[in-house]
């Protein structure tokens, strides 16, 4: 499939549905989702074809410490094998109006200080993927903006639709003029980018 998509003009795809690569974690946050082997192969068959990918995590359910760090290695990995990620892209769980949640009422709110500690580690531990992109959607546009300081390199997007997280309670907005602001009010040069991380326009 992802041969036939590549020959109609595929050249990226996302790296949704990763979660956490731990079958234990899986198995009870996401049931009906692929194991984390058959998650990574094909993002490994995609690299094989000449199609990029992005690897994500989404931490905050019932993972430990050591399957954050296992999922990493996992990403890491699988880059050394291929090279195929563009980016590696980590938001916590947003847990307002979900059926997770009422199943667990133990998992409790992560916190912006973990946030960036993770991402943090997540840059240094990922030093063969290129991009970290921060995610200003799930926190918000000063902890987003804060993450350029603690290993991001990548604001994100502007986007037209967004419903998962949105669904779930992050209502986060933010248009091209207040990500130019943000960036240049560390010091940072803004630039636009496609998928492929082309710069397009610097600001």
């Amino acid at each position: 499939m992802i041969r036939r998509l590549r020959d109609k003009g595929l050249s990226s795809i996302p790296g949704a549905g990763a979660e956490i690569l731990s079958d234990r974690v899986r198995d009870i946050i996401a049931p009906k989702k692929h194991d984390k082997d058959q998650w990574l192969e094909v993002h490994r068959q995609a690299h094989k074809l000449g199609v990029k990918s992005t690897a994500t995590m989404m931490y905050g359910t019932v993972e430990t410490i050591r399957e954050i760090v296992e999922h990493w290695d996992y990403v890491r990995s699988l880059q050394d094998e291929t090279g195929g990620f563009r980016a590696f892209i980590m938001w916590s769980y947003q847990s307002d109006h979900t059926e997770l949640k009422r199943e667990l009422p133990t998992i409790t709110k992560t916190t912006p200080n973990q946030y960036l500690r993770y991402l943090a580690v997540a840059r240094l531990f990922l030093d063969n993927v290129p991009n970290i992109q921060s995610s200003w959607v799930t926190q918000g546009s000063y902890v987003g903006q804060m993450a350029l300081l603690f290993g991001a390199n990548d604001l994100g997007s502007t986007m037209m639709e967004e419903n998962v997280v949105s669904a779930a309670g992050a209502k986060n907005e933010m248009n091209q003029e207040q990500m130019i602001e943000l960036i240049r009010d560390i010091g940072e040069k803004p630039a636009k980018r496609n998928t492929a991380y082309d710069i397009l326009e610097r600001f």
